[in-house]
């Protein structure tokens, strides 16, 4: 039998958190965090809108996808299921049937770095899916694997139960220490960008700061001798 390494469960976050995520669009948040995070690769392939909810990570050896099954199991209501399946594209890691069951336990939805397939009939579900790649190649069911575990997606660490937000602009993972003032950082940078456009539609947005940041070197241009 191949060896799964279960870890603890972490409390589920405050509804109120999530909520404010929710508002929230990745752009603002990675800049919040100095723009050192984020997933590299991973695109959406199936659901609208926002993804919002806290990781239950999945490491997995590539195009294996028996522990995935077990965390399906072990997810609740909410969670996002995270899996570190090692970027490879060749196998796909989830399908329809494990989506389906996933979200018939409550899961919000899948970032999978790796490969995944049935994209048309995931998509008829509604589950956001976030993944490297497609392939019609399914997967191996032989382990081994960890769960909630520290994982890596997209060169992005994840712990479990760390935030997960993803949208159309990619995948970001918020450690949970961080939350609030991550929050609080890209509710003031919103507010100001609100500012920003305002003054663009007034036609009075002050571009002193481009000059100011550039050391600035005018070239004469050559006159074509005669």
């Amino acid at each position: 039998m191949a060896e799964c390494r279960i870890h603890p469960e972490v409390p589920m976050p405050d509804p109120a958190v999530l909520t404010r995520l929710a508002a929230l669009p990745t752009p603002a948040l990675s800049d919040s965090m100095g723009r050192l995070r984020g997933a590299r690769g991973l695109l959406p392939l199936t659901g609208k809108g926002r993804l919002v909810g806290p990781a239950l990570t999945v490491q997995t050896r590539p195009g294996d996808n028996l522990v995935v099954h077990k965390a399906a199991d072990l997810a609740r209501p909410g969670e996002v299921l995270v899996v570190d399946a090692g970027g490879n594209p060749d196998r796909a890691i989830v399908g329809d049937l494990l989506c389906r069951y996933a979200a018939s336990r409550g899961v919000t939805g899948m970032v999978v770095d790796g490969a995944v397939r049935d994209v048309a009939e995931v998509a008829e579900l509604g589950m956001p899916l976030f993944a490297r790649a497609v392939s019609h190649l399914g997967p191996y069911k032989n382990g081994p694997g960890e769960i909630r575990g520290q994982v890596s997606v997209g060169g992005m660490p994840v712990g479990n139960g760390d935030l997960i937000v993803a949208d159309e602009n990619g995948v970001l993972a918020i450690p949970r220490p961080r939350v609030a003032e991550v929050i609080a950082a890209a509710e003031a940078l919103l507010e100001r960008e609100r500012v920003i456009v305002e003054a663009i539609d007034a036609d009075a947005w002050d571009r002193s700061w481009v000059d100011n940041a550039l050391d600035i070197t005018w070239c004469a241009q050559e006159q074509e001798s005669r």
